[in-house]
C-alpha cells in the first residue's frame, strides 16, 4: 500500500509558516475585517460552534469535522451533514475574506445542526485520499457518531453538489438507521454501473475515457502535504486555521494544450503534477503484468462508487441538469431506486432536472443563458424544496412543500417551461424513429444527409477519415471540470459542421412542433479498416435561421460493442450494428425547427482519442488513421429513436 509522503510540522515550523502567511491577512480591507467579524458574531450568537473536531475512524485516521448546532434549541435536533474534499476553512486565507457562512446560518435558523467534514487526505483530515472519500465506512462511522450525540434526534440528512454529493449513495447503501434522507446534486461521478451505463464514476462513456478526471485530479490528489502531529490540541488547530488552510497551491495549467500529450497516462506527469490516484486508475497489475483497467474491472468496487446491486432504502431528493456530464446515468439511477427500494422508500424519491451546467442550479436567472442558448426563466427555489424535504423526513413535518412536489420536475428547453410528471419518461411518451439517409455524401453541413421516417432501399454508405492527430474538437456539451479546455453548455455547432469528418443528418422542418422528452437511442451500422475505432453521436435542435444547438452527445468504443466485460476487435470492412448508450433530454422543437444528428469518430478532449491500433490507448504515443463508414438501408437501418410527448394546443403555442 502506498504511503503518503507527509511533512510533520513542528511548533517552530508552524510559527514560521504562520508569520509568512499573516501578511496576507494584513492586506484585508476594513470592510473585509468587519464582514468577518459580523459573520462570526452572528454564528456564535445562534449556534454552539465546535471546529476542528478530529473525529477518529476505526482504523485510527482522524477526520477534521466542524459541528454547529442551535444554541437555544427546545429539544433534540436533526443534522444536515456535508462531507467534502473541498476547502471548508472559515477563514479562507487565499481569498482574504471569510468563506460564505450563509448555508450554515440558514440551517441553524431552521432548527438543524450543520456538520461539515473534510474527506481523508484533504486539508486537516488525516489519511490517504481516494475519490469519494473512500472507504465508505468513514461516512457510516461519522453518521453513527453524530446520531449518538445527546443533542441529536437520531436523524441525519446529507446534501451537496458534485464531490460533496457523490459519496452519499454508497454510504447510504450500508443502511445506517440514522441516515434518514439524502439530497444528491450533480452526482454522476458517484455512479459505477447502473442499467446499461458502465461509466465507473464518469471515468468512461461507451468504453472511452472521459478526460475530465485528468484536470480535476491534478488539484485533488494531495498525496504530498504537511500534517500536524496527532497530539496537536484542537485549540491550536483552530488557531492555525486563521493563518493558513493547507490548500495546495497548484501551478496553473493550460489544459487546452496539455490534454494533447501522449501517452495519456503521462499527462499529469507532463504538467509536473503530483503522483497519486490518477495513475492507479490507468494500468492495473494482473498476474505480475500491467494491464488496462477495464470498465468492468473489480477494482472499481474497492472505492466509494455506488453500483446497482447495492440497496438504497431511504428518501432521496435528486437534482440534475441537462448540461451536466452524466444526466443519463443519473436518471437511470433514480428510476432504478424507484423500482427496487423497499416500501415506503420507493415512493419517497423526487427528481428535479434543470437546463443548466454542472452544479449551476442556483445561478439560473430570469434570462438564463447556457453556453449561447437562451433558456428563459429557469429559476427554482431549491433551498425551499430541500428544506421541505428535510422537514418531512428529518423532523416528521407532514404538511411541508415536499408533499406537494411532483415525483419528477423537469425543464423543457425550447418552450422554456417547467413541467411535472409522476414518472420518467412521462407516461404518455411514445417512441418515434428517424432513419439516416443520404446519397453517400453526408459529410459536413453542406452534404446530403437526411433523417427520414423510412430507411432508404439501398445502401450508399457515408465514408470519412478519422485521424487521431486531427480529431473533432469538443465544442460545448454536457461536461464539467475540464479547466479551460471545454466550456459546458449549448453552442451553435455550424462551425464544427464544416468539417468533412462529421456526418450531418437533418429532418425536414417540423410543421406542428415536436416535444422530445426522454431517452434517445442511436443505432448505427458501421464499418472500418481499423481494428478498433470510436463512433460519436451528437443530437441537436436546428433553428429556422440555421443555428444548431447541441442537446446531448455520446460515444462508443467499438472494442466494447458486445459488452464492457470483453473486447472484440473489428474485421476490416465488415459491417457491425452498434447501439450507443441512451442519451436523454427534454426539448421542444417549435414549428420550423429541425432535429439533427452528427456522427463522427472523436469528440476531444471530452473523450480520449482512440488511436485505432487495438492497443491499450493509455500508454501509446502514435496512432493510425481509420477510414470509417456509416451504412443506411433496409438491410442496415441506422436510426435515431426518440421519445415524443404529445402536447396540447395551448402548450404547443407557447
Amino acid at each position: 500500500m502506498r504511503r503518503i509522503r507527509q511533512i510533520t510540522w513542528t511548533t517552530t515550523a508552524l510559527a514560521v509558516m504562520a508569520a509568512a502567511l499573516l501578511s496576507a491577512q494584513q492586506a484585508l480591507t476594513p470592510a473585509d475585517m468587519q464582514r468577518r467579524h459580523d459573520l462570526e458574531a452572528k454564528l456564535h450568537n445562534i449556534a454552539v460552534v465546535e471546529r476542528r473536531v478530529m473525529l477518529p475512524m476505526k482504523d485510527g485516521v482522524r477526520l477534521s469535522t466542524d459541528i454547529y448546532r442551535p444554541k437555544n434549541a427546545s429539544g433534540k435536533v436533526p443534522i444536515i451533514f456535508v462531507k467534502t474534499p473541498y476547502n471548508m476553512n472559515f477563514w479562507d486565507v487565499r481569498n482574504g475574506a471569510p468563506a460564505d457562512m450563509s448555508r450554515i446560518i440558514e440551517a441553524i435558523e431552521k432548527g438543524y445542526a450543520y456538520v461539515g467534514q473534510n474527506e481523508r487526505g484533504h486539508f486537516y483530515s488525516e489519511g490517504h485520499y481516494d475519490i469519494l472519500g473512500a472507504p465508505i465506512t468513514d461516512g457510516y462511522e461519522t453518521i453513527d457518531y453524530l446520531t449518538k450525540q445527546p443533542w441529536s434526534n437520531g436523524k441525519v440528512g446529507t446534501t451537496g453538489c458534485s464531490s460533496t454529493a457523490e459519496w452519499q449513495p454508497a454510504v447510504a447503501s450500508l443502511g445506517h438507521p440514522g441516515f434518514a434522507a439524502m439530497n444528491v446534486q450533480g452526482f454522476g461521478a458517484g455512479v459505477g454501473k447502473v442499467g446499461p451505463y458502465w461509466e465507473q464514476g464518469n471515468w468512461y462513456r461507451g468504453g472511452a475515457m472521459q478526460m475530465l478526471f485528468i484536470t480535476w485530479i491534478y488539484g485533488e490528489q494531495n498525496q504530498v502535504r504537511p500534517m500536524f502531529p496527532p497530539n496537536t490540541p484542537r485549540e491550536d488547530l483552530i488557531a492555525a486555521g486563521r493563518l493558513f488552510d493547507l490548500a495546495p497551491r497548484m501551478p496553473p495549467v493550460d489544459w487546452d494544450k496539455a490534454l494533447w500529450h501522449l501517452p495519456t497516462m503521462d499527462i499529469i506527469k507532463k504538467v509536473n503534477g503530483p503522483k497519486g490516484i490518477f495513475a492507479d486508475r490507468m494500468p492495473v497489475e494482473s498476474g505480475g503484468a500491467m494491464q488496462q483497467r477495464e470498465p468492468s474491472s473489480d477494482a472499481w468496487r474497492k472505492g466509494g462508487l455506488w453500483h446497482d446491486d447495492m440497496p438504497l432504502n431511504l428518501p432521496g431528493l435528486w437534482f440534475m441538469s441537462w448540461y451536466d456530464v452524466s444526466v443519463g446515468p443519473n436518471i437511470e439511477m433514480f428510476n432504478h431506486v424507484r423500482r427496487t427500494a423497499r416500501a415506503p422508500f420507493k415512493d419517497q424519491q423526487y427528481m428535479v432536472i434543470a437546463p443548466v451546467a454542472h452544479c449551476a442550479f442556483t445561478r439560473a436567472t430570469d434570462n438564463t443563458i447556457v453556453g449561447e442558448r437562451n433558456m428563459g426563466d429557469a429559476r427554482l427555489d431549491y433551498n425551499e424544496i430541500m428544506y421541505g424535504f428535510f422537514d418531512k423526513f428529518l423532523k416528521g413535518d407532514a404538511n411541508g412543500r415536499i408533499g406537494k412536489l411532483a415525483k419528477v420536475t423537469y425543464y423543457t428547453m425550447g418552450s422554456n417551461q417547467w413541467q411535472t410528471s409522476d414518472v420518467w419518461p412521462p407516461a404518455n411518451a411514445q417512441p418515434m424513429t428517424f432513419h439516416l439517409s443520404s446519397g453517400g455524401r453526408a459529410n459536413s453541413l453542406t452534404g446530403d444527409g437526411r433523417l427520414t421516417l423510412a430507411p432508404p432501399e439501398t445502401d450508399t454508405p457515408d465514408a470519412f477519415t478519422y485521424d487521431p492527430m486531427n480529431p473533432v474538437m469538443s465544442y460545448g456539451g454536457n461536461v464539467c471540470c475540464t479547466g479551460n479546455a471545454i466550456t459546458a453548455g449549448s453552442f451553435d455547432q455550424r462551425k464544427m459542421e464544416s468539417r468533412h469528418d462529421i456526418l450531418v443528418y437533418t429532418t425536414e422542418p417540423f410543421k406542428d412542433g415536436l416535444e422530445l422528452t426522454g431517452s434517445i437511442v442511436p443505432t448505427l451500422y458501421v464499418s472500418s479498416d481499423a481494428k478498433d475505432t470510436d463512433f460519436t453521436v451528437k443530437v441537436l435542435d436546428v433553428y429556422p435561421d440555421g443555428r444548431a444547438f447541441n442537446l446531448d452527445e455520446s460515444i462508443q468504443r467499438m472494442r466494447y460493442r458486445e459488452g464492457y466485460d470483453k473486447k472484440v476487435w473489428m474485421e476490416k470492412e465488415r459491417v457491425y450494428k452498434v447501439s450507443l448508450q441512451p442519451l436523454t433530454t427534454s426539448n421542444y422543437f417549435a414549428p420550423g425547427h429541425r432535429l439533427r444528428i452528427e456522427v463522427s469518430s472523436s469528440n476531444f478532449p471530452r473523450f480520449d482519442r482512440n488511436l485505432n491500433t487495438g492497443g491499450n490507448n493509455y500508454d501509446e504515443s502514435k496512432g493510425v488513421v481509420a477510414h470509417n463508414k456509416v451504412h443506411h438501408s433496409r438491410q442496415y437501418p441506422s436510426s435515431l429513436t426518440i421519445s415524443v410527448v404529445p402536447r396540447s394546443a395551448q402548450a404547443s403555442a407557447r
